[in-house]
């Protein structure tokens, strides 16, 4: 028996528990606990003294109560339900404090009985990068992923149940995880939620007993959702018929109605409004999910707010009316293919620009079709997609109060080698108007390095190649027309290719600048991200890349911020250069939660290729200990994996002379930059992102 597989003796197992339980505030001997393991097998005791001195970092006494529990857990529980018992009274810990995760330690009998009753549970944890691949593939915009009580959607979102056991084994309910995200998705997709030309609000409104209606027309979508996806996705909706099995007798007439392709939600209504007329309940379907109209519509809105203001700037630049509204202002969109939109204007057809083409999508999706009127070009206020005055000022006052997280978002802790839910609180917190004459003053002092910089960018651009002997074309082909009048005269019969035509280079490129504003910044380094940014900025204009600048800082996770700079949709105008004055030191580096928000923010992007850059001056970092050393740094670096993962690069310039030490783990060999000193940060900024995307 080697040292690594006998079992520790209880002087050497009180020995690790004293290290690991220093802080605990019960003064009990860690002599009992020790003997409670010794009887364990080693590799068991490894185990406990892992969750531990896992739990001990969080709350002693929580580490205390799983050391004295262990024995008895893993009498009761494999190593599978022992690590979930325990994960189970972290996330309680999180969520309601450390008497309630204490309560569930004690209760292990109960926690094992519950296992054994639903032995084929599936999470959502364990499926969620998969459902989050899945639900991109079908929508072809990005729909967020999350934990919820119950099924629904609000449009932007699918929330889906923490652990699912309605079938009989794990499989089955992993399966059902997919057909509920494919119904949610299917939701949004055709019409539950209304239309230009259907009120669902309206109709459900003529109810009293609105949750009742509310229920039932859950159930009636799910019948039509499926058959109309049986004509689109046959194979995907039979794995949805197979799982719900027959329909209740309750269901069969109704399913029998809507199980057609081109059934749609007023066919829904129709039948809802039979079934209202008595006082049957709706049988219980386990894929159906509820509809949370509400909410739906509400996202929805602000949504179609902001992507109708996109296609409406777009449509005023591609008309070269400044806002003045043109002759023939409708401008009705038009599918060329699978992919792109063009639109009507003036009486030519002309193709959107990309994230023009997303918004319209997008639109396109909530809708089925654009109404006319929706698309005049920017500065018109008419037709009815014009934002809600009252609602923007409510947002605006709701904003400024800091009362409720613009999102929460989970954070990876790699001692439990899980995530803590919802554990991190983003806020978006708007940048004041800074010195209107920051960016004039840079741009006079760095005039040389800017031009130098734009010249450099120029070359990027690459320039139109000209495609001979081409069998139509713009132009004749010199050369060609040489050859072929030298081969009549020898009598051969001359190529047809006797064209030239231009094809353009065209890049295709989305980039997110995120900017340290931790209070380590303040003095040069700020200054030295703020003189980069400006010279980026006007560098970039000459090139054409859509580019974005979020601030990043934060204290502890309950307030984690970002300030906008400038966005995807924004202009580099007065507006941004004033913010680009106003960024300053704040407080701390809490990096994940960043990370993840705006690489989300990115991966909307509809180009070919995005690039995270981040412009920081330390590791990870945030007020406490907790976050400090190893565990921000694993959290950060999960981080960019799950960006990696939506098909985002990520790049780090730093002047943090320690940089090395950890930058290879978060970033890799090749994918950042230590600078010794912040005053060289802005001509290495530009020249790393020349290299970057050329």
């Amino acid at each position: 028996m080697t040292a690594e597989t006998r079992k520790l003796f209880a002087d050497e197992l009180r020995q690790r528990l004293d290290e690991l339980l220093f802080a605990s505030h019960s003064h009990r001997s860690s002599k009992t606990l020790a003997d409670g393991l010794e009887k364990l097998a080693r590799a068991q005791q490894e185990r406990v003294l892992h969750w531990t001195g896992v739990a001990a970092q969080s709350h002693a006494e929580l580490g205390y109560h799983i050391a004295a529990l262990s024995p008895q857990a893993l009498s009761l529980l494999d190593e599978a339900g022992y690590e979930a018992w325990v994960l189970a009274a972290l996330d309680l810990c999180d969520r309601e404090g450390s008497l309630a995760a204490m309560a569930l330690l004690r209760d292990v009998e109960g926690f094992s009985a519950t296992r054994e009753a639903a032995p084929a549970t599936a999470r959502l944890a364990d499926l969620e990068q998969r459902l989050g691949r899945f639900l991109q593939g079908l929508s072809g915009r990005p729909l967020g992923l999350a934990a919820a009580a119950v099924a629904h959607t609000d449009t932007q979102t699918v929330f889906l149940p923490g652990e699912l056991a309605a079938l009989s084994t794990a499989e089955e309910n992993r399966r059902l995880y997919k057909a509920t995200a494919a119904l949610l998705w299917a939701q949004t997709r055709y019409g539950t939620f209304g239309s230009a030309v259907v009120d669902v609000g309206a109709l459900l409104a003529r109810w009293p007993d609105r949750e009742r209606a509310l229920r039932w027309f859950a159930a009636l979508e799910a019948a039509r959702l499926e058959a109309v996806l049986g004509a689109e996705l046959p194979g995907l909706a039979a794995e949805i018929a197979r799982l719900r099995g027959p329909w209740p007798p309750a269901m069969e007439e109704a399913a029998r109605r809507l199980g057609r392709a081109d059934a749609g939600v007023a066919d829904t209504i129709a039948v809802l409004d039979e079934l209202m007329a008595g006082d049957a309940e709706p049988p219980p379907l386990p894929h159906a999910g509820a509809v949370d109209l509400e909410a739906a519509l509400a996202t929805r809105a602000a949504r179609m707010r902001r992507e109708t203001e996109v296609v409406r700037q777009a449509l005023a630049a591609m008309k070269g009316v400044g806002g003045r509204k043109a002759s023939g202002a409708s401008a009705p969109l038009a599918g060329t293919d699978a992919s792109k939109l063009e639109v009507s204007a003036a009486g030519e057809m002309s193709e959107l620009p990309p994230d023009a083409q997303a918004a319209a999508q997008s639109l396109m999706q909530d809708l089925g079709e654009l109404p006319p009127e929706a698309l005049v070009p920017a500065g018109h206020i008419e037709g009815p997609w014009h934002p809600d005055e009252d609602a923007a000022a409510e947002e605006e006052a709701a904003a400024a109060r800091h009362a409720q997280p613009l999102r929460r978002y989970d954070e990876w802790d790699y001692r439990r080698r899980a995530y803590r839910r919802g554990w991190c609180h983003l806020f978006e917190v708007p940048l004041p108007p800074g010195d209107a004459g920051y960016v004039d003053t840079v741009r006079q002092r760095h005039a040389a390095a800017i031009q130098r910089i734009r010249r450099r960018f120029e070359w990027l651009r690459g320039e139109d190649r000209l495609l001979g002997r081409q069998l139509e074309g713009d132009d004749l082909d010199l050369d060609a027309l040489v050859e072929a009048a030298g081969h009549r005269a020898a009598g051969v019969e001359p190529e047809a290719r006797l064209y030239s035509r231009r094809l353009r280079n065209e890049r295709s490129l989305a980039v997110m600048f995120m900017v340290d504003m931790s209070g380590s910044t303040k003095g040069w380094v700020n200054d030295a991200e703020r003189e980069a940014l400006v010279m980026l900025c006007e560098a970039l204009e000459t090139l054409g890349d859509a580019y974005a600048i979020y601030g990043f800082s934060g204290w502890t996770r309950s307030r984690c911020e970002i300030y906008p700079v400038k966005g995807f949709g924004e202009p580099y105008d007065a507006t941004v250069r004033g913010r680009i004055g106003a960024i300053r030191a704040r407080d701390y580096t809490r990096m994940g939660v960043a990370i993840r928000h705006l690489s989300g923010l990115l991966a909307e992007q509809p180009a070919r290729h995005k690039l995270l850059v981040t412009l920081s001056d330390g590791r990870p970092d945030d007020h406490g200990d907790e976050y400090r050393g190893h565990y921000g740094v694993e959290d950060t670096r999960r981080a960019l994996q799950e960006a990696h993962e939506r098909g985002v690069r990520s790049y780090c310039v730093t002047i943090d002379r320690h940089g090395a030490d950890y930058l290879p783990r978060l970033y890799g060999p090749a994918r950042y930059t230590v600078i010794d000193e912040a005053k060289k940060l802005p001509l290495k900024v530009a020249d790393i992102y020349r290299r970057l995307t050329s």
